[in-house]
């Protein structure tokens, strides 16, 4: 029997209840792909079993499941170039400059995937601002998905994955080749920590940032959510940070926390003052 629209409706219901990703009707299609592991691993001899599974078994870890595997992980290395001309040029140095006296910096790449942001931004600091070396710099990386959380700590990816974005020379300065697959150096991994995370819960276990990459993600969110993203992510700022959002997204939900500013061709945002 093939699954139902009510089906579908159910587990857009889910992913939306666990991770606040809205998932189209005409997507239909990507549960049927990406939950096949999942209904696998739970027992479930299809995907219309799975259903069933889960409207009796109301416990979070079945759901979480199907949430974390709709989650879009499509990343690469240095992915827009734009951005990081950004950082390098106008928004690091300033940042640099503020931060002088305490000689701390906190970035956090939300949403992080697989490591491929958090360890461009590695990369970043050392080629282009080795005076950092002397600084307390730690770069977090976060994600709602345990198993990309799981890979971006290991730093081991595929030739494809290394010739999407990364360019040759620093292939060959910060990664070492082993058989089909590339490591990264040591010296990147120790800048970068991960941790599982979802946006849309309390960010009780994290820092405070200086500079936020939120990128490609507030898309596949609705109003409510976004505006709830944005609280979270205010909360966890500095008062002089950076906030950088992906070329298609706004903080249009959240003007009152957040006010606009152009660099290098690129909008940043800044957290405002609130009473």
């Amino acid at each position: 029997m093939a699954v139902s629209e009510l089906d579908y409706k159910f587990l857009r219901d889910v992913v939306l209840t666990q991770s606040a990703n809205l998932i189209e009707p005409s997507r239909n299609a990507l549960f049927d792909t990406k939950l096949t592991p999942i209904a696998r691993m739970a027992g479930a001899a299809n995907l219309e079993a799975l259903v069933g599974m889960l409207r009796v078994d109301r416990t979070t870890q079945l759901h979480q499941a199907v949430a974390e595997a709709m989650t879009i992980n499509e990343t690469s290395f240095f992915r827009d170039a734009r951005p990081f001309e950004a950082l390098r040029t106008e928004i690091l140095p300033r940042l640099i400059e503020q931060k002088e006296g305490e000689r701390r910096l906190r970035i956090w790449s939300a949403a992080s995937s697989t490591g491929q942001e958090a360890y461009s931004l590695a990369m970043l600091l050392c080629e282009h601002f080795p005076e950092l070396g002397r600084w307390d710099v730690r770069i977090v990386g976060t994600d709602i998905s345990r198993q990309v959380v799981d890979y971006a700590e290991a730093g081991r990816y595929r030739r494809l994955e290394v010739n999407r974005g990364l360019p040759a020379r620093m292939l060959v300065k910060y990664f070492e080749r082993q058989g089909d697959e590339w490591q990264i150096s040591e010296k990147i991994r120790a800048m970068c920590e991960f941790k599982c995370v979802n946006l849309c819960a309390p960010l009780l276990k994290l820092p405070v940032f200086d500079l936020v990459l939120l990128r490609n993600v507030l898309l596949y969110f609705p109003s409510a959510g976004r505006s709830a993203v944005f609280e979270g992510v205010y909360r966890q700022m500095t008062p002089g940070g950076y906030l950088l959002l992906g070329n298609a997204e706004q903080a249009e939900d959240s003007t009152e926390l957040f006010g606009v500013e152009f660099a290098s061709e690129c909008y940043f945002y800044r957290p405002v003052a609130t009473s």
